[in-house]
């Protein structure tokens, strides 16, 4: 059982930066490739950022590529996501999720929800124009 606790949301205007962060219990989080997912209102949940386990290997939704980061702290259970440049249309509840798996994965598994087991409650984050 992991749980998963997001934190940094808040107002901020565009082109400002912001780093959500993730804290995870549990022993076994190296383990788990997580990942960023968001949701903003009237929208389904989207895809953002994932960070694997021990490769370290990251992907990006197209529409953050280049602003976000996303990064993990093993030693500390915790895995951020580093947001520059925020616009207007980066508004939205964000998740962080983990996924337990221990073979290798291609882009498209962690890119979709049905692949993660476990979900924090999600931080908001409002990007004002």
């Amino acid at each position: 059982q992991v749980q998963l606790v997001e934190s940094g949301g808040g107002l901020v205007q565009a082109g400002d930066s912001r780093r959500l962060s993730c804290a995870a219990s549990g022993r076994t989080f190296s383990s788990y490739a997580m990942g960023w997912f968001r949701q903003a209102p009237g929208k389904e949940r989207e895809f953002v950022a994932t960070i694997t386990t021990s490769a370290g290997n990251t992907y990006y939704a197209d529409s953050v590529k280049g602003r976000f980061t996303v990064s993990r702290d093993n030693a500390k259970n915790t895995v951020y996501l580093e947001m520059k440049s925020l616009k207007p249309e980066d508004t939205a509840v964000y998740y962080c999720a983990a996924s337990l798996r221990f073979t290798y994965a291609a882009r498209s598994y962690y890119t979709t929800d049905r692949s993660y087991n476990y979900w924090g409650q999600g931080t908001q984050v409002t990007v004002s124009s």
